[in-house]
Formats: C-alpha cells, sequence, structure tokens
C-alpha cells in the first residue's frame, strides 16, 4: 500500500494556486484548544521530569487509566517504536487503515498480513487494530478486543480519533501484558502541531519504548499546553457536543453533493462518489482540500469546517 497522508497542502498549491486553502484532508479539529500562556521554563529549559510527571497524571485521568504512560512525540512517533519491542515476526493489521502502521512495521523487518477483521487477528506476534478506524470509522466492543489479548503475542490499539467516543477505548483495561494502547492529543485538541501523544502498556513495554524514546521525547510547550488542555473538561465536552452535531449538518452537505455516506467519526467523515478524484478537483477549485486514497477510485474523506466562514464555503460548493 502506497505511503500517503492527509495535510499535503504545498502540493495542493503547487497544482491549484491560491493560498487560502482550509484543510480538510487530516481529521484534525479545526477550533482548536486555547493556547494558554506558557511558563519560561517551556522555552528555556530542558523538559523538567516534574513537568512530565503532571503531564502523565494528568493524561491518566483524562483517559480514565491507571495504567503506565509514556508521553512521545505524537502518535506516529509510538507507531515507529511499537515494532522495536520484540524481533519481527508476523503483524496482522485490520485493514484498510493508517498506513504507517503497516510501513514502520514492514520497514523493521516484520511480516504484514492485512486482515478485514478483528477475528483473524489470533496467532500474530503482533495485531493492530485502530479504533474507531481510520478512514472508515469502524469501531469493535471492548470486550471483543480483550477477548484477543493472550490471543496475540501483542495486541496494538490505535485509539488516535476516540476522544469523543470513550465508551470504545480500551484505556482503563490498559496495563496488562500484551495490550499497547496508542493516543494522540493532536487531533481532538485541534493542536497536531504541538506532537503530542502517549503510550499506555504494561511497566516493561513503557519502560522499553522509554529507553528507546530517549530523554527527552517530548517538548517543554507540549508538556506545558498538554497538562492544560488534558485536564480542561468542560472544553472537552463542549467540543465533544460540538463536533457530534455537526457531523449531521456534513453529511447533509455532502449527500447535496451527489456523495453517500459511509460513516466515520465526530472527526472526519467518508463518503462514497462517482469519481473521488473529480469530487476532490471540485473542492480544490475553491480551495478546500480533501482526501482521498491510492486504493479507491470511489472515497473522499472530510474533516470537519471550523469558523462559521469554512461552512458556508464549503456550502457554496453543494448545488
Amino acid at each position: 500500500m502506497q505511503r500517503d497522508h492527509g495535510g499535503n497542502l504545498d502540493w495542493a498549491r503547487a497544482r491549484w494556486g491560491g493560498d487560502d486553502w482550509i484543510d480538510l484532508s487530516t481529521g484534525i479539529n479545526r477550533v482548536p484548544y486555547p493556547v494558554p500562556a506558557l511558563p519560561d521554563w517551556a522555552f528555556t529549559a530542558l523538559p523538567p521530569a516534574t513537568a512530565r510527571t503532571a503531564l502523565l497524571r494528568a493524561a491518566g485521568a483524562a483517559y480514565g487509566t491507571t495504567a503506565p504512560i509514556l508521553a512521545v512525540a505524537g502518535a506516529q512517533a509510538a507507531i515507529q517504536l511499537v515494532p522495536l519491542l520484540r524481533p519481527p515476526g508476523l503483524a496482522r493489521i485490520v485493514s484498510p487503515t493508517y498506513n504507517e502502521h503497516a510501513a514502520c512495521l514492514r520497514a523493521c523487518g516484520w511480516q504484514i498480513e492485512e486482515v478485514a477483521d478483528i477475528a483473524a487477528l489470533s496467532g500474530a506476534d503482533l495485531a493492530v487494530v485502530v479504533n474507531p478506524n481510520n478512514p472508515d470509522g469502524r469501531r469493535w466492543r471492548r470486550a471483543d478486543l480483550m477477548a484477543l489479548v493472550g490471543q496475540t503475542g501483542r495486541l496494538v490499539v490505535d485509539e488516535s480519533f476516540a476522544d469523543p467516543d470513550p465508551q470504545h477505548s480500551l484505556a482503563p483495561q490498559a496495563g496488562i501484558s500484551g495490550l499497547v494502547v496508542l493516543r494522540s492529543f493532536g487531533k481532538f485538541y485541534g493542536l497536531a502541531g504541538l506532537r503530542l501523544g502517549f503510550v499506555l502498556a504494561a511497566q516493561s513495554d513503557i519502560d522499553r519504548l522509554a529507553a528507546l524514546a530517549g530523554p527527552w521525547p517530548v517538548s517543554g510547550p507540549a508538556l506545558a499546553i498538554g497538562t492544560v488542555a488534558l485536564q480542561d473538561q468542560a472544553w472537552s465536552r463542549a467540543t465533544t457536543q460540538r463536533l457530534t452535531q455537526e457531523v449531521q449538518r456534513l453529511d447533509r452537505i455532502a449527500t447535496g453533493l451527489g456523495w453517500k455516506p459511509l460513516g466515520g467519526t465526530a472527526l472526519f467523515r467518508l463518503y462514497h462518489t462517482p469519481d473521488a478524484a473529480q469530487a476532490q478537483d471540485r473542492l480544490a477549485r475553491a480551495r478546500i482540500w480533501s482526501r482521498i486514497f491510492p486504493w479507491s477510485p470511489n472515497l473522499i474523506r472530510l474533516g470537519l469546517p471550523g469558523a462559521g466562514d469554512e461552512w458556508q464555503r464549503l456550502m457554496a460548493v453543494a448545488p
């Protein structure tokens, strides 16, 4: 599978021109958490252990877990480290999904098998499930996923889009041997450039990953902002409510464009179109960037617009 990503606005600008783009290709919340004033040490000192401890405490409370946690420079950093937890073997990945899992495992010498559902994961040395899945939003129940722990050498559950959908999260069950849960901070909080994510796992796995990540895997600003944001439950609840309502609005606009909703999450939606490249071109001419996939001629994914004028520009594209 080709290693491609959303967020490639430089390529869009080079092809269609213009600077006033609305990037809906990534599933990142476009109404970000308001960045607080930062202490001087966030920029002038090496990231202190006390700040790291405060961040991990905030993350544990936000995710409802007492599991050991490692903060890293985004979920992507964790995805690149996980293949190094043990010698390469057989990895099975529920696909299609975020393609960095397969790419990083393959780069580390793992044999990759892509499967259609979690029922086919048993027996793998390492199994990967993105829950909710990217790009179709498929979800698996906690009980069904927990039943796989022990049937695979290590079960990795990527919950990068789980913040608005905590009822399916395995974070409360994390900490047991054989289970690794990944969380992203930047998507839900709209601060992807901060590069912050978390690994929740058994202490032995956290110790190994921490040694691989090095002494300062997270910047001072990320420690400070992440701690404040993760403790702001009022903002989290209000944002979840807003996103949940706005996905319905996005589905209505897409239906007006002649697209069929196929699912998604509160941060992105997936649609079937007669011609995905043509649909992307139509949006791009209005300086709205979307995500299409090299493995499908019909699928297009959109994140949610942010400010009101962004919604107006998207609606203007619909007939």
